[in-house]
């Protein structure tokens, strides 16, 4: 280990920073080159401790879990690295050493490791080897061409199983992106389809590009996208639900702080009131304790009949529960902290929310989960590692209250 902090030495580090600053601009390229060929190297390193970290545990399916809670990812691209580096270490030796030498960055490297992902061993070696000499010191998406041409090469009739595999693998995904906005996406969709699609919103918002508009093409195309979507000449109307966390202050328009979108994260103030005050918004009261912001009750004064102790776990959670996963806690499921059968309770003080991927997680061996009195859930992984995750409150603790008599 003391080898490996020596590699990022502060000292080291804040003398070359302080050097930087005197460069011209011919050595400030050279010095940019020098940290990519460092990175790359230890980018390396970490594949290598990754695909040792999942031999250990051979394979299992929460080593993509444990990799995302250490190192602050999503899930997503924790098992694409842990993925990664176990072709790196078995299948693509000759990449991973264009990387130790500096080379290719990690990106590109995941790059071949998904293009020869379906191939069989032999076959992968076979790439391996054809790109030594091609993908060097080129960008991703160059090294992206490369690989899947030299993998279909390789095995031509393989590459139109796999396409078969990568349409029947469609999916819709959501992505959240700065505050107020968010992005939908058809992804592995045939391209057929996916181009006939493109060229009926095309048309069609081209088509209300009239004198009086004002939008331009860009936001015509994504408006009449999601009018399809949510009922226009798409389908029937569907009714959305989300959770929306507001000061009543700031629903009247007596201040302006930020208000919470679960799932997505803080909006503004007049982003907020606009959501609110849809005609099919259902508003109610939620008590809290005043010194510590945290919810203890739901007001039973609104339209729609309470759904009960499942309401108040989600209401209370907003999202799943493992830190790093935002999933909205409606899209969730409630489940024990402690096991029905091992002595939990159904009580809001040992339900917690937690999405599909994350309640298979909290059963597999090495993994345990404390919920305390006051709401903090710890996760301890199978290494050992502990991470807490605790409901945000619904607004900041408020001091004591001076209640000494005047003098």
């Amino acid at each position: 280990m003391a080898l490996l902090e020596s590699l990022t030495d502060p000292e080291v580090l804040a003398a070359v920073n302080d050097a930087a600053n005197m460069l011209d601009d011919k050595d400030s390229v050279a010095l940019v080159r020098a940290a990519s060929a460092g990175i790359a190297r230890l980018e390396a390193v970490r594949f290598r401790g990754l695909a040792q970290l999942n031999r250990h545990r051979e394979g299992a399916r929460s080593v993509a879990q444990e990799v995302a809670l250490e190192l602050s990812l999503v899930d997503n691209h924790a098992g694409a690295l842990v993925a990664a580096a176990d072709a790196l270490t078995t299948r693509l030796p000759r990449t991973l050493h264009l990387m130790d030498e500096g080379k290719l960055a990690g990106f590109s490297a995941m790059k071949v490791a998904t293009a020869t992902a379906w191939l069989s061993d032999e076959d992968a070696l076979t790439v391996d080897a054809l790109l030594e000499n091609r993908i060097a010191d080129k960008n991703p998406d160059q090294v992206r061409k490369a690989a899947n041409h030299a993998a279909n090469t390789v095995d031509p009739e393989g590459a139109g199983k796999r396409a078969e595999q990568h349409r029947e693998g469609r999916r819709l995904t959501m992505r959240h992106g700065e505050t107020g906005v968010a992005s939908i996406e058809v992804e592995d969709g045939p391209v057929e389809k996916v181009a006939a699609a493109y060229q009926r919103i095309d048309r069609e918002a081209r088509a209300l590009r009239t004198g009086g508009e004002t939008r331009t093409l860009e936001q015509l195309r994504a408006d009449v996208a999601l009018d399809l979507l949510l009922g226009g000449q798409g389908g029937a109307s569907e009714r959305s639900e989300v959770f929306l966390y507001m000061d009543l202050f700031t629903y009247l328009g007596l201040n302006d702080d930020p208000a919470e979108l679960a799932g997505h994260g803080t909006i503004p103030a007049a982003l907020a009131r606009e959501i609110a005050g849809g005609e099919n918004s259902v508003l109610r009261r939620i008590v809290t304790d005043p010194l510590s912001g945290q919810i203890l009750d739901l007001g039973r004064d609104r339209y729609r009949p309470s759904a009960g102790l499942a309401e108040f776990v989600r209401v209370r959670d907003r999202e799943c529960r493992r830190p790093g996963c935002h999933r909205p806690a409606q899209a969730c499921d409630i489940d024990h902290a402690v096991p029905w059968q091992h002595g939990g309770h159904t009580a809001d003080t040992d339900l917690i929310d937690l999405c599909r991927r994350d309640h298979r997680l909290k059963d597999e061996p090495g993994w345990t989960y404390r919920l305390t009195p006051a709401g903090t859930l710890t996760i301890t992984t199978p290494t050992g590692q502990r991470y807490d995750s605790t409901p945000p409150p619904l607004h900041e603790p408020r001091p004591v209250a001076d209640e000494s008599p005047p003098f």
